[in-house]
């Protein structure tokens, strides 16, 4: 077993038994309450995360531009893929990673070439890594404004900033350097990939041209953060059907450090565990109760499954139809 799926599954086990101690702590029948009390009403978190999708599809779209001018690589077909990415990060055991290697199977299918293709995965996912730290500037904003304790609120800026520099250096790693050729040279030896360096050469070559379209970036960066502060309204409509209404900065602040701490702990499963705590910790500081806030994480859990079976499952059914037309081809 690598060392990566190791800690994937170790990762797993912790936040697996912090979620249990959650649950044993807090008041079940109190917290299934207030999930009753939404009724049906809260399957509209379902059809809402359209936006998000919608909205990291566009800022993917002006991405590819330059290397799909014919848009064979449609809107929709980029709002379903990055649907089908979210489900996988979200649901399956791949620490947020596995995603992204499907998405570049997906627009492959459409006949795009592989580094290019690549090259705007690496650098949405980086411009998401950036993106999350300005949400998370904004929420440690709003949460100084708010009265927090001084000495938690020292502590995570400084967090903030000890981290801050690990999405720089990696943009301009990627803008100047030629990441994946040098891990070719390093790794080539061991496992016996020469084939591979040209493939190597050429994904760098592509990052370095897509980061280098500045409007593009602006662009999709842009609509990243919007997609951010939609998963606040998430939260700020949960807790209005709960009966325990907040403002809007204190719903950025509790998806903000959510989104903070998720992507700190990556290697662990669909957050499992690490959303609930930082939902309970940073609920208490804003007048939410933990029966609340493992309810708003239940609303959040629900929604993310709700949407992802069915992405997952018409992923599924195409790779068996294009597995069933090759057959019938040879």
């Amino acid at each position: 077993m690598s060392p990566f799926k190791l800690a994937c599954y170790l990762g797993g086990l912790l936040g697996l038994s912090v979620l249990i101690w959650l649950v044993l702590r807090a008041d079940l029948p109190a917290m299934l309450q207030t999930l009753g009390t939404a009724g049906v009403t809260l399957l509209w978190l379902v059809p809402y995360r359209a936006v998000f999708f919608l909205l990291y599809a566009v800022g993917w779209w002006s991405l590819l531009l330059a290397y799909d001018p014919g848009r064979r690589a449609g809107l929709g077909y980029l709002f379903w893929v990055t649907s089908v990415r979210e489900a996988i990060d979200r649901l399956l055991p791949v620490a947020s990673v596995g995603g992204g290697v499907v998405g570049v199977r997906l627009l492959r299918w459409r006949g795009l070439g592989a580094a290019g293709i690549g090259a705007t995965v690496i650098v949405e996912v980086v411009l998401t890594l950036v993106v999350s730290y300005a949400f998370t500037a904004l929420g440690l904003l709003f949460l100084s404004q708010l009265g927090a304790p001084g000495g938690n609120l020292r502590r995570l800026i400084l967090v903030f900033c000890v981290t801050l520099p690990a999405p720089i250096v990696t943009m301009l790693m990627l803008r100047h350097g030629s990441v994946f050729r040098r891990l070719h040279q390093f790794i080539g030896p061991m496992i016996g990939a020469t084939a591979l360096q040209e493939g190597a050469a050429s994904l760098d070559h592509e990052i370095r041209a897509t980061l280098s379209r500045w409007r593009s970036l602006v662009a999709a960066g842009s609509l990243q953060f919007a997609a951010l502060v939609s998963g606040s309204l998430e939260i700020w409509f949960t807790l209005r059907l709960f009966g325990h209404p907040i403002d809007l900065p204190s719903a950025i602040i509790l998806e903000s450090m959510t989104q903070a701490m998720r992507h700190l702990a990556f290697v662990v499963p669909a957050g499992l565990g690490v959303q609930e705590v930082t939902l309970v910790l940073f609920g208490q500081a804003l007048g939410v109760s933990s029966e609340l806030a493992l309810a708003v994480s239940m609303a959040k859990r629900l929604r993310e499954v709700l949407c992802g079976l069915p992405a997952l499952l018409s992923w599924q059914l195409m790779e068996g139809r294009r597995l069933q037309r090759s057959g019938r081809g040879a």
